[in-house]
């Protein structure tokens, strides 16, 4: 049997948390799962402090944006708790939801948090949310359509690549593993690590395996 699931759900508005609980409640692996609800950021926090204290570990999260914020704790959006979240339980898989699609805004919170899942609430598509959802306990990640767009040209503005970029992430995506890069490149191994780490460091998770890099690139398009 399955282990129980924690879902912590964090959003201002009673209903959208009621269809949320009602969506991943239809999901088979969650017919067991405890929900944990707050409505506003001291709610939230408080919640967050208590689940911490008691060990209790949270499989998934999602978190609104805009919320009435905690002005004593200097809780004062959904990105703060999400943040907060991320440094108490690095395993807990994060999801934002918001209206915000601007793209310096996308690319803060994607820089603080490294979320799995990053939804506009204007391309919230309830049919497809059990498979979003799947998706990310899979180890995946999502991105819905606006915000890939709106984040890619952030990136865009900034994306230093050259022939020799598009080859090592072209090799690599065939299996070839750097240490034989030089082989097809001509290019010292040195000088492709400094440049995959480059193109790491220029997409919005920084760091990472070169399978995550492989997948963010699919994601946002340049391959």
């Amino acid at each position: 049997m399955p282990a129980k699931k924690n879902i912590l759900i964090v959003d201002d508005h009673p209903m959208s948390v009621d269809g949320y609980v009602m969506l991943l409640s239809s999901i088979e692996i969650n017919k067991n799962a405890k929900y944990h609800l707050a409505y506003n950021c001291k709610e939230a926090y408080n919640l967050l402090k208590e689940l911490e204290t008691n060990n209790t570990a949270i499989d998934i999260a999602f978190f609104d944006i805009n919320m009435p914020p905690y002005d004593e704790k200097k809780i004062m959006s959904g990105t703060d708790l999400a943040v907060l979240l991320r440094k108490t339980s690095p395993a807990s898989k994060i999801v934002i939801l918001s209206y915000h699609e601007e793209p310096i805004l996308v690319n803060k919170i994607f820089k603080s948090i490294k979320p799995e899942g990053f939804i506009s609430k204007g391309d919230v598509n309830y049919r497809f949310f059990p498979e979003v959802y799947k998706k990310i306990m899979d180890n995946d990640f999502y991105f819905s359509p606006s915000i890939i767009k709106s984040q890619k040209h952030f990136i865009q503005k900034d994306f230093k690549w050259d022939e020799h970029d598009s080859k090592i992430v072209l090799l690599i995506s065939q299996g070839i593993k750097t240490i034989n890069l030089p082989k097809y490149i001509p290019l010292s191994l040195s000088a492709i690590e400094k440049r995959k780490a480059n193109i790491k460091k220029q997409l919005v998770f920084g760091t990472g395996t070169d399978l995550k890099m492989l997948e963010i690139l699919k994601t946002f398009g340049f391959i």
